[in-house]
């Protein structure tokens, strides 16, 4: 518990406009039913919301000390009250989360709360299974990233145990990512492996395709299959065989074939000519095929878990059926 003494400076406010601006971390939705609640006394007694404070005023807040903290990268989680996850999987040590295009899995200089990490931790925070106020060092974190723009699967760890084994499993790829994308044109051949050496421009942040070796460049390679073709476009599945930053989207500009949508590699006129932004790239489809032994992780060698939408295949292949 807390107590605040009202100055001249926040008389006449409104409780619940005091209070928000008093603590920030405290989402409107939880401060309103805590007022409900009388976790919040003026003067020894509940109040409403709209009651306007006057200068004397004594309040008591019966509110978790967490949410008294200023607002840090650390806490950004707190003022979510009602994160929302589209969850593929979840046990003791892992989550499976469906991220959508536009969303940004880790927190930075841009945006800080409205991040795929944030959401996890705010999940996991409101559900009780985890909170930096009782941790002393693990905190919820990705295994695997995709790019803000790109849609799919993610895979986020619960505890300590749980990322250091995903960690090792992706290492030595005892796991397999599906990529769906739309191509430009038709894939010659329509299935088989783009290679080359990818060199990334860090002020542009864009990276370029090379044949050959050269300083700073590292190995690329992805298999590929078209799956169908309709209206001068392809559906094509991708495995990566290495990940690099963009290499879906690079190899397949590269090779003559970029992505619908995709604004940085690709063609501005026919994205506008199908009405698309944004690239049309999707990790849909995640195989566990664990070779070692995998601890508390082992149930889910074997298994293998698939989005249910995918925007860009609705929209432009109809036809087709999203099949395990």
């Amino acid at each position: 518990m807390k107590e605040f003494t009202i100055g001249k400076n926040d008389a006449g406010q409104r409780l619940d406009r005091w209070l928000a601006k008093t603590m920030p971390l405290l989402p409107a939705p939880l401060a309103q039913k805590y007022i409900r609640l009388k976790r919040v006394k003026v003067n020894g007694k509940g109040s409403k919301r709209d009651v306007r404070l006057v200068a004397g005023d004594v309040l008591h807040l019966y509110i978790n000390d967490e949410f008294f903290d200023r607002p840090t990268p650390e806490n950004a989680f707190l003022s979510l009250y009602q994160p929302k996850l589209n969850i593929l999987y979840e046990d003791e040590h892992i989550m499976l989360l469906d991220k959508r295009p536009g969303l940004v899995v880790h927190p930075d200089e841009n945006e800080r709360v409205n991040t795929l990490l944030t959401h996890i931790q705010a999940y996991l925070y409101r559900k009780k299974e985890w909170s930096p106020y009782r941790e002393n060092s693990f905190a919820p974190a990705l295994c695997n990233r995709i790019d803000r723009n790109t849609g799919g699967i993610v895979i986020a760890a619960k505890t300590a145990e749980g990322l250091r084994i995903m960690n090792q499993k992706i290492k030595d790829r005892e796991l397999t990512k599906l990529y769906l994308c739309v191509v430009q044109g038709k894939m010659v051949p329509p299935a088989g492996k783009l290679e080359g050496y990818l060199f990334k421009d860090e002020k542009k942040k864009q990276v370029y395709v090379r044949k050959r070796p050269e300083l700073g460049a590292k190995s690329a390679v992805t298999l590929y299959r078209t799956l169908a073709v309709r209206n001068g476009l392809s559906l094509v599945e991708c495995d990566l065989i290495t990940g690099r930053t963009h290499q879906i989207r690079a190899q397949f500009a590269a090779a003559g074939n970029p992505l619908l949508g995709d604004g940085k590699y690709g063609s501005e006129r026919e994205n506008r000519k199908y009405g698309r932004h944004g690239q049309a790239l999707y990790s849909y489809k995640l195989t566990f095929r664990f070779t070692t032994p995998a601890g508390p992780l082992e149930h889910l060698s074997g298994k293998t878990f698939q989005v249910e939408h995918v925007d860009f295949v609705e929209e432009f292949f109809p036809a087709i059926e999203q099949k395990d």
